[in-house]
């Protein structure tokens, strides 16, 4: 009898040691998969954190950051409209920003003027006490003559194409520690960038030619300009680069070349402030007629662009001008 209860007791015993170690395997096996889910989960996010691309170049971003003080400043001076604009959706509070007939964010209407882009005052700017001095890189000769003698730190940003804005966006944005501030604007642009390129798939897009009105005479825009530089991120073709060759940014106009060239769509950045509006554009096209002899100008094709967005380069418009081409194309 008591053989055959120790044989039970051992058995019981047996049994219920392979439950726990069951029981034990169980729960490994259980928090092995709630790891793995848990690094599932983050590399998930991992990627979907390194899909956003914003189509910055690299090595002309880390030039540019580079370009910029080891110690960030606290009195900041911007001789540039775009850079001022871009300061303002960062949350960064200059002392002294631009004079100038383009619009300066209106939460800016207390701070300094301290002059134009081209040719700053320097007693203003030394007054402000100021630490960097921010300018366009297009203007840099200039603002460097005028700063001669100064010593006062000085940085350059490029701001004339849509790829210069989001370079010089994401420069601020790093240098000044407002990640989040500046990834917001990028995303939404880039955002913007693909819903378009969606919106164009399957469809052919019109050769194209950008026109803009001087003083005393019409000239074809390559993708340097403002406006090229947007035409070109949409995929369409510039007869000023393809057909015409233009290296300049401006190109004086030859009628028989354009003709040649026949674009399907004519873009005209034209202003009464800048030089040219709507109706001197109109009286070009009496005195030449072989504007006459475009397929843009028969089917109707020929559009007036509203300077203040296509003619200053600004950060905050580039959606709507993005979007305003490509609902061009797309008619």
């Amino acid at each position: 009898m008591k053989n055959w209860l120790g044989v039970g007791l051992l058995a019981l015993s047996l049994t219920l040691v392979g439950c726990s170690q069951q029981e034990n395997e169980e729960n490994k096996e259980t928090q092995k998969d709630g790891t793995s889910q848990q690094q599932e989960i983050s590399e998930s996010t991992k990627v979907q954190v390194e899909k956003f691309e914003d189509g910055v170049n690299e090595e002309a971003f880390q030039k540019a950051l580079a370009s910029f003080p080891a110690t960030v400043p606290e009195k900041i001076v911007t001789t540039s409209v775009p850079l001022t604009e871009m300061l303002h959706l960062l949350d960064i509070t200059p002392v002294g920003v631009p004079t100038s007939t383009n619009p300066i964010p209106a939460d800016f209407d207390a701070i300094t003027r301290v002059g134009s882009p081209m040719a700053p005052d320097l007693e203003i700017i030394s007054s402000l006490q100021t630490d960097l001095v921010i300018g366009a890189s297009s203007l840099q000769s200039s603002l460097d003559q005028a700063l001669q003698g100064m010593n006062l730190p000085t940085a350059y940003l490029p701001t004339d194409s849509y790829d210069d804005l989001k370079l010089s966006f994401k420069v601020l944005g790093t240098y000044f520690g407002k990640e989040e501030e500046m990834n917001k604007v990028l995303q939404n642009i880039v955002t913007k960038e693909k819903e378009l390129e969606t919106k164009a798939q399957g469809k052919k897009l019109p050769s194209v030619m950008l026109v803009i009105g001087t003083s005393d005479s019409f000239m074809v825009m390559n993708e340097k300009s403002y406006l090229g530089s947007l035409v070109e991120r949409l995929g369409a073709d510039n007869i000023a680069k393809s057909v015409l060759k233009a290296e300049s940014t401006y190109s004086a106009m030859n009628l028989e070349d354009i003709v040649v060239a026949d674009p399907d769509i004519v873009f005209v950045l034209a202003s009464g402030d800048h030089g040219a509006n709507e109706d001197k554009f109109k009286q070009e096209i009496e005195k030449n007629s072989a504007w006459k002899q475009l397929s843009a100008y028969k089917n109707d094709k020929i559009y007036m662009l509203d300077y203040s967005t296509f003619g200053v380069t600004s950060i905050s418009n580039v959606e709507t001008a993005l979007t305003t081409i490509a609902d061009y194309f797309y008619k």
